[in-house]
């Protein structure tokens, strides 16, 4: 036995010495041709309404899914923006002959599923249940049945989710994008407000389908254990009774790019990181030339950890967890962006180094080593992504609908091996506009604006607000407006001394939402100092603060703990009613800053410092006096969280005002509060504010 091992190893030896003998590691490898590609076969046909359709059969497990597109030009919403998200939803509220409770469940008995879009529709399901899903299919496509309630529904869950966007970075920076590179004037550049998506009528709806949703401008992919007989079969019995018509199609203002690089910011108060983008119009379209060029170049430049920003800005300064950059093709208009998330402290030398970066691409040809590399790594996803029916049948969309040549993506592989390194260097050039680009980011204005002024090529840095409309700069309050000023004008306006000295207790009860969940916040205080509040949902407490006008303490999930030090200053703060009226005897220090916009509106800025030397912002709208906005910034475990309280719906209760609705962000948190009731002068007694 041995004997044999023996002859195995050295015989193993002798053919890896001549192996190496052979291999001259002085050369490098020529790269391989490129693979021939074999798309699975497309079954295409068009039934008589114009409707045309892709099959690819695939018997791999028993199941069938339809993805129908409409090639439409989208609409300009102006004063209805956020129209085409809104009726997307509502397609899938019911039709005449179902109502949504009985869609959903014909559905989920299925195990299927069944989304709608403005512009399309999806579904799959087990092949024993393809022509009840069809069925269904239709139904949804060729009897919607639009209902006020169900609109109404619809556009309250958006102007909650345009709530929480109001001061997340990336939403904010995505709408300051497309409404600076493609102007408001282009779908691209058009952003949803509270006020437009109230706007959204179910007339505005139904116009919209009557226009747009015709056979003859829709392409339907049909992918799983089904032939194009069967499918053919299917789509005739349902949809052959979908009237054909005459769709308008739209055309845009070209957007242009700047003559100069610009610097744009939108103020995040508080804010202790900048998002930035660093991006210009591209017009690159599907099928152009250089799609698979781009493509390569973006890689290099920004497509992963290995690329060229992230390992810049992350590995050599460690400015940021990530800098990326994208582009991509878009038959009415596309843009280049390159982006980071960096700290206060190093958003200029971040931006500095994504303009050196975009500079040296253009000017320098790339080395061979990473041109192929990135051509082996897309080489490798395009062929993995073959696996996927799915895509087989996409590109037969996609060729259809963008006229692209027979041979498109037979011949991908082909053009992505002769990329070379001159083509990405000219790509660069081509689409990549740093001379003539925007720097947008959104931060903290007081940390960040002086040091992007050596960005802009006027000095000038342009202010914008969180949907991309120009702005002032903070200026000056008129002379003979002081901190004390606002405060005696928020104290008449509220109600004026006498009617606060009036109320010797207050309850409230608050309702808001929470990641989807419904809670429950009552407070109580009681003259001069107690204070108790509690958060939960039905009798379940999550937590509770207690101030007893000497000791403090919270309890929750996670245990009791009496308070001390900050946090029990902080509560004993908070106890106070009406605390505004006490700065001065407190020893709370005010200063105004000046006048700044808050959502539209002129508002006084001041800092407010209590004796501890905790610093809080309040805004107080400059018209009615009233307090709109509060933001303070304090440590947690995950470094510094900024809180902004927004005030509104000012009620009258026994001759005070009170705010009934409340918007709090935390980070990432962010829910909206209602007063369900504010009572006052309940004689609250002293047990509620007992510290066992």
């Amino acid at each position: 036995m041995l004997r044999y091992i023996s002859i195995i190893i050295a015989f193993c030896f002798t053919l890896q010495f001549s192996f190496a003998q052979k291999l001259d590691r002085s050369q490098r490898p020529k790269p391989a041709a490129a693979p021939v590609i074999k798309l699975g076969d497309t079954q295409i046909f068009e039934i008589e309404n114009g409707l045309k359709v892709f099959v690819v059969e695939n018997t791999k497990l028993p199941k069938v899914s339809f993805s129908l597109v409409l090639n439409i030009d989208p609409e300009l919403e102006r004063d209805a923006a956020g129209l085409q998200s809104a009726f997307g939803e509502l397609m899938n509220t019911g039709t005449k002959n179902r109502s949504k409770d009985q869609l959903n469940n014909e559905i989920d008995f299925m195990g299927a599923s069944l989304n709608t879009s403005a512009t399309g529709l999806s579904a799959s399901s087990l092949k024993k249940h393809a022509e009840k899903l069809v069925a269904i299919m239709a139904d949804v496509i060729l009897n919607p049945d639009f209902k006020s309630e169900e609109l109404e529904k619809i556009r309250t869950n958006m102007i909650s989710g345009l709530a929480a966007e109001k001061d997340n970075p990336d939403a904010i920076i995505g709408k300051v994008q497309g409404a600076l590179v493609f102007g408001k004037n282009h779908p691209y550049g058009e952003n949803p407000t509270e006020e437009t998506v109230k706007n959204i009528s179910l007339d505005k709806c139904k116009k919209f389908y009557e226009t747009y949703w015709k056979p003859n401008v829709a392409y339907l992919a049909v992918v799983g254990d089904i032939t194009a007989d069967e499918a053919k079969k299917l789509i005739e019995k349902y949809f052959a009774q979908w009237k054909r018509a005459d769709v308008p199609k739209t055309t845009y203002p070209t957007p242009i790019n700047l003559n100069e690089r610009k610097v744009a910011l939108v103020n995040k108060t508080g804010a202790v990181q900048s998002v930035i983008n660093v991006t210009n119009y591209a017009d690159l379209k599907p099928g152009s030339p250089d799609e698979i060029k781009v493509r390569v170049m973006n890689n290099i430049l920004g497509g992963g950890m290995s690329s060229r920003l992230f390992m810049n800005l992350r590995e050599t300064h460690g400015y940021t967890y990530g800098s990326y950059s994208r582009i991509s093709s878009d038959r009415l208009a596309s843009s280049f962006t390159a982006y980071a998330k960096v700290r206060n402290a190093v958003t200029d030398s971040s931006v500095y180094e994504i303009l050196n970066e975009l500079n040296r691409i253009r000017n320098e040809v790339p080395t061979k080593e990473e041109v192929e590399g990135i051509k082996n790594y897309l080489t490798g996803t395009f062929t993995i992504s073959l696996e996927d029916p799915k895509t087989i049948a996409n590109f037969a969309i996609n060729i259809e609908r963008y006229g692209l040549p027979k041979d498109y993506y037979t011949n991908y592989l082909k053009r992505l091996s002769e990329v070379s390194p001159e083509d990405v260097q000219e790509m660069a050039k081509k689409y990549i506009k740093p001379d003539n680009c925007w720097v947008i980011v959104v931060g903290n204005r007081d940390e960040v604006k002086e040091k992007l002024v050596p960005f802009s090529k006027s000095g000038k840095v342009e202010l914008f607000d969180n949907y991309g409309n120009p702005v002032s700069d903070m200026k000056a309050a008129p002379a003979g407006v002081t901190a004390q000023t606002v405060i005696s004008n928020y104290i008449n306006a509220i109600g004026g001394e006498k009617n606060i000295a009036k109320i010797k207790d207050i309850s409230m009860v608050m309702n808001a939402t929470i990641q989807g969940m419904g809670i429950e916040m009552k407070s109580y205080q009681k003259a001069p100092n107690k204070y108790m509040m509690q958060i939960g949902m039905g009798e379940m407490i999550f937590q509770k603060m207690v101030y007893d006008g000497f000791k403090g303490r919270a309890s929750g999930m996670q245990g009791t703990q009496d308070l001390q030090g900050e946090d029990l200053e902080e509560l004993q703060y908070q106890a106070v009613m009406f605390i505004e009226t006490q700065y001065d005897k407190l020893g709370f220090k005010t200063t105004l800053k000046g006048v700044d916009a808050v959502d539209g509106k002129e508002a006084y800025v001041l800092e407010i410092t209590n004796p501890k030397g905790s610093k809080s912002t309040e805004y107080f709208d400059v018209k009615s006096g009233l307090k709109i906005r509060s933001v303070r910034t304090s440590d947690s475990p995950q470094g510094p969280i900024t809180q902004i309280t927004d005030y509104a719906d000012y009620k009258d209760v026994k001759g005070v005002k009170f705010p009934h609705e409340i918007n709090q962000t935390a980070g990432p948190q962010s829910f909206k509060m209602k007063a369900k009731t504010i009572e006052v002068n309940k004689k609250l007694k002293d047990s509620l504010f007992e510290i066992k």
